[in-house]
């Protein structure tokens, strides 16, 4: 009995060591060293540990002879494994960037979490995805001819000719022949009517 609670006692302490060890340690998961980053970029970490105070989130170039930091964001409440903020990086010029987490205790300490090695590549025209080609499934090309059907079209109809009008001025031989036919006739009544009037006045 006496060795059960020693062994469940050693399990609590090991459990209890794991889960503070755990908890005590800050870090930035994302972005990692190497990564390029561009525009909004989510900073995904931990600050989440025993007596914090305050942290700050910074970053600097990577060639900081100075030791310059910029602050980013400053946190009065510690994040836990989630998203601790957004990172504009488009007003940065392009370069070689570092990201540091510092969270501040009740003690004084403070403890820091630091990613090296980030690449801010806003002005970089990635290359466009070009799909890849499956080649599982055998290629052929078809060289064969290929029947075209063409649709029968409307048969075209054309507007009939409209007749146009007789030509007054046009002379027929019809026309001729009775102008002609008159105009004797007229030559002959003219010739009686003139030997008629000879007779009567040769009379009186």
């Amino acid at each position: 009995m006496l060795n059960l609670s020693i062994a469940m006692m050693k399990f609590l302490s090991l459990f209890s060591l794991f889960f503070i060890v755990q908890v005590e340690n800050i870090s930035i998961t994302s972005p990692l060293s190497g990564d390029i980053l561009r525009g909004q970029v989510q900073i995904v970490g931990n600050m989440n540990i025993p007596g914090f105070s305050s942290a700050e989130l910074a970053f600097s170039y990577a060639s900081n002879p100075a030791d310059s930091w910029f602050t980013i964001q400053t946190f009065p409440q510690p994040v836990a494994n989630s998203i601790i903020t957004t990172w504009d990086t488009s007003s940065l010029t392009d370069g070689d960037y570092v990201l540091h987490l510092r969270v501040y205790l009740l003690d004084g300490s403070s403890q820091d979490a630091v990613v090296s090695d980030l690449k801010i590549r806003n002005d970089l025209i990635l290359p466009s995805e070009t799909p890849t080609p499956d080649f599982s499934v055998p290629f052929f090309e078809d060289s064969s001819p290929v029947a075209t059907v063409i649709p029968p079209t409307a048969a075209v109809v054309f507007p009939s000719s409209t007749p146009l009008p007789a030509n007054p001025a046009s002379v027929t031989n019809s026309s001729i022949y009775v102008n002609f036919t008159r105009g004797g006739l007229l030559v002959l009544v003219l010739f009686v009517f003139l030997g008629i009037f000879l007779r009567f006045r040769g009379r009186s």
